[in-house]
């Protein structure tokens, strides 16, 4: 079976499922990403063939608004296929290509190899309403942004107008797409290693400043984002920080995330949101107990989830993070936003806790109940594990439902050929 991979930042969201086909003798596995990826990537396994493409321009200042990111994924496109040919004259057809259709890469991929089975991760599908957009009145949208969306989704209509399925990790996340790509779309997440995510002991954890150090037992509040931004509704979390820390004096606040804009607009003249909410409390916020410790290794992000006594996960009706799963996988005490996607994986009560994305007071007031009577929390962090287990562990139950996917796919395409 010969397989490529098609993902800017491979490998993103196949970094289970490559290794595992490419674990087979029988398979010939080749990925195709950006070069800053493919540097990255160089040893993830030593039978992927990388190849890299370099970033290609962004669209000319005469290009209208709405195009700008449908000019840069025509040119992300471009790029692929122009690799992809290359790879079908030294012989490399490949049966089924696995690609994400956001960034343009899958544009021209049908073009190049007609008779492969091309599955698409199908990870987000703008709306005007109803989902991210309009959702926060505090950071509105405008008329104009709608209409840009939906030319933005123009790139992955084209894309799966070619593809033979779809996956999306999410139930939520699948039914953002046109309904008539529903049917060909296979919900399944990319998975928690619950072996390695999972409940136990931290002797020692020395916080930013080299002299304080926490350890299992200790009262830890942690928050978890990529980037601090309100998408993630770090907005939220900040301002209930100073009831939270009045309430419970002996509360240590970890913090997680950089500091760029993975989603939404950047604030003006640089600032970033971390900044911008430190001046917006000011002295209400008591920085000795709130440690900011930016992007960790991932030991260090276990440690972290391990330590917690409470874990808050906010978002917008958005993509669901992997940290969220990956805190239950841990057997933290939840407490998340009552968000569209979120209640796809956390019931109120029975394995989190779930309050009002948008009120700081709700979430304030919850942490503080929960900090308080641990025990109480002790069925719904274990019913939480438990579910990650059963639900979705890497090694039982996702990872052999994707690779059995793509087999069966190879196999639809070699017998029609």
């Amino acid at each position: 079976m010969r397989i490529l991979f098609v993902h800017q930042n491979f490998p993103g969201q196949y970094r289970h499922i490559a290794p595992a086909l490419a674990d087979s003798t029988r398979n010939q596995v080749v990925a195709i990403g950006e070069e800053a990826s493919i540097r990255r990537a160089e040893g993830f396994h030593p039978r992927i063939r990388l190849i890299a493409y370099p970033q290609p321009p962004g669209a000319s200042r005469q290009t209208h608004h709405y195009l700008h990111s449908t000019e840069a994924a025509i040119r992300r496109g471009q790029s692929v296929v122009r690799l992809a040919l290359e790879l079908r004259r030294q012989g490399f057809v490949p049966d089924v290509i696995c690609a994400h259709p956001a960034w343009g890469e899958a544009l021209f991929l049908k073009d190049a190899y007609p008779d492969a089975r091309l599955l698409l991760y199908l990870e987000f599908f703008y709306r005007g309403s109803g989902s991210d957009m309009g959702f926060d009145p505090e950071f509105p949208t405008s008329f104009d942004d709608r209409c840009k969306v939906r030319v933005r989704n123009s790139t992955q209509l084209i894309s799966l107008e070619a593809a033979d399925a779809g996956i999306s990790p999410t139930h939520w996340q699948r039914d953002q797409y046109p309904e008539v790509h529903h049917q060909r779309t296979h919900v399944i997440h990319d998975g928690v290693r619950t072996d390695l995510v999972c409940p136990g002991p931290v002797s020692e954890f020395i916080l930013p400043d080299g002299r304080k150090k926490l350890r299992s037992g200790d009262e830890v509040l942690t928050y978890v984002a990529r980037n601090l931004e309100p998408y993630r509704g770090f907005h939220t979390f900040m301002r209930a920080l100073p009831a939270v820390l009045a309430a419970r004096p002996k509360v240590q606040v970890l913090v997680v995330g950089g500091e760029e804009v993975s989603y939404g607009r950047p604030l003006p003249n640089g600032e970033t949101y971390r900044q911008h909410y430190l001046r917006e409390l000011g002295s209400a916020l008591d920085l000795s107990r709130v440690h900011f410790l930016g992007k960790v290794p991932y030991p260090r992000f276990i440690d972290v989830l391990r330590l917690s006594s409470a874990h808050v996960y906010l978002t917008y009706p958005f993509v669901l993070s992997w940290s969220l799963l990956e805190a239950m996988s841990c057997g933290c005490a939840v407490i998340a936003s009552d968000t569209a996607p979120v209640r796809e994986v956390v019931r109120a009560g029975q394995n989190g806790r779930l309050v009002d994305f948008f009120s700081s007071a709700a979430l304030a007031e919850t942490i503080v109940s929960v900090l308080a009577e641990p025990r109480q929390e002790q069925p719904l962090r274990a019913q939480a594990r438990q579910e990650m287990r059963e639900n979705f562990d890497l090694a039982t139950r996702t990872l052999p439902r994707l690779v059995r996917l793509v087999t069966d796919l190879a196999e639809r395409e070699s017998t029609s050929t």
